[in-house]
C-alpha cells in the first residue's frame, strides 16, 4: 500500500508555470506506475499525464501535450508535474495516483489506479 500527498498548487496567471509534487510513502514507490488526473468544477475527473515504473515511458492528454511534463525521482519517492503556459481551462483540483499493475506500463484508465492523493487546487486567472 502507498499513501500519496500532493503539493505545489496555487493561484497563477495565465501563461505562468507551476510544479506539482506528489510524495509517496513506503519503500516500493518504483513498483508503481504513476499518473496525474484533474477535476474541474462541474466536470468529471480526467486524465492528464502518466509515467511508467521505469520512467522511460510517458503519456499526455492532448489538451496538455507540449505544455506539461511528468517526471519521477524514485530516490525521493516523488512524482512531479511541471505545468507551463497555463490556461484558464487548466483550473482544477489535481490528483496523483499510483497503479500497482506492471502491465500495461502506461494507462489512462482511472480504475487501474488503486491509490489516490487528496488533491491540490490549481487556479489560473486571466
Amino acid at each position: 500500500q502507498v499513501q500519496l500527498v500532493e503539493s505545489g498548487g496555487g493561484l497563477v496567471q495565465a501563461g505562468g508555470s507551476l510544479r506539482l509534487s506528489c510524495a509517496a510513502s513506503g519503500r516500493t514507490f518504483s513498483s508503481y506506475g504513476m499518473g496525474w488526473f484533474r477535476q474541474a468544477p462541474g466536470k468529471e475527473r480526467e486524465f492528464v499525464a502518466a509515467i511508467s515504473r521505469s520512467g522511460g515511458i510517458t503519456y499526455y492528454a492532448n489538451s496538455v501535450k507540449g505544455r506539461f511534463s511528468i517526471s519521477r525521482d524514485d530516490a525521493k519517492n516523488t512524482v512531479y508535474l511541471q505545468m507551463n503556459s497555463l490556461k484558464r481551462e487548466d483550473t482544477a483540483v489535481y490528483y496523483c495516483a499510483a497503479n500497482p499493475r506492471p502491465l500495461p506500463p502506461i494507462t489512462i484508465t482511472m480504475d487501474r489506479y488503486d491509490y489516490w492523493g487528496q488533491g491540490t487546487q490549481v487556479t489560473v486567472s486571466s
